[in-house]
């Protein structure tokens, strides 16, 4: 849904490609609790967030052990090879990649790298349904974090709204996403979350959005397309 990347350009890229992949094909074999949670659209937003850092900087000593940190995410597991950081099991992985994190988030606490890291933690918590952890996580990126992270953070509490039936406050964090877009989260993306909130209990002004996200001809357009269609008829 991001505006600039589609998701399948995300998943080619060189960072946390190796982790997103993953992430995907377990939910997709779990869809019932990763629809309930949105995971796989927490889990886009985190290599949304990887390319995005990776892009604008990688000098200071705190990018560094940050890029550090991406780096053992984007191991492989089982089957080494030359010059690439690997593991014998996903579950070594995990636990390698959570200190790695835990580690610049506490380190570097307050920092852009730390709510990086942070809002990387938050993921993975969700990702193993510890959904408190996850919940503290993202808002304290939404709340203290650069406009572009607290975007995410905010997103992010936005689809747990959804999920706990917290409906008003997941439309009030999506319409204020939309007015206010960064590079992270788009008016687009924040109104196609919108849509999909109201698509149960308010189909026709679901519509309305997805027309509307159609008519832009960005690369939600088709998603906006296909969504509208599982809406429920007139």
């Amino acid at each position: 849904m991001a505006s600039n990347l589609t998701r399948k350009a995300l998943l080619k890229q060189d960072k946390f490609t190796a982790e997103a992949q993953h992430t995907v094909t377990y939910l997709a074999e779990h869809r019932k609790e990763a629809t309930r949670y949105g995971v796989i659209a927490l889990i886009v937003a985190v290599v949304v967030a990887a390319v995005y850092y990776y892009r604008i900087s990688q000098h200071s000593v705190r990018e560094q052990v940050l890029g550090e940190a991406m780096t053992v995410a984007n191991a492989v597991v089982g089957g080494a090879q030359p010059n690439v950081p690997s593991f014998p099991t996903q579950a070594a992985k995990d636990d390698a990649v959570t200190k790695a994190f835990t580690k610049v988030a506490a380190d570097y606490s307050g920092t852009e790298e730390g709510y990086v890291a942070e809002y990387y933690l938050g993921a993975k918590a969700l990702d193993a349904g510890k959904v408190d952890d996850a919940r503290k996580r993202f808002q304290d990126v939404a709340d203290h974090a650069n406009a572009d992270y607290a975007s995410l953070g905010k997103l992010s509490l936005a689809q747990l709204d959804v999920a706990e039936n917290r409906i008003p406050e997941a439309e009030s964090i999506v319409k204020d996403l939309a007015a206010h877009p960064t590079a992270l989260v788009s008016a687009t993306q924040a109104n196609f979350l919108h849509a999909q909130i109201l698509a149960v209990s308010k189909p026709e002004e679901a519509r309305k959005i997805y027309q509307q996200i159609a008519a832009e001809k960005s690369d939600a357009a088709a998603l906006a397309v296909t969504a509208m269609n599982d809406l429920p008829q007139k």
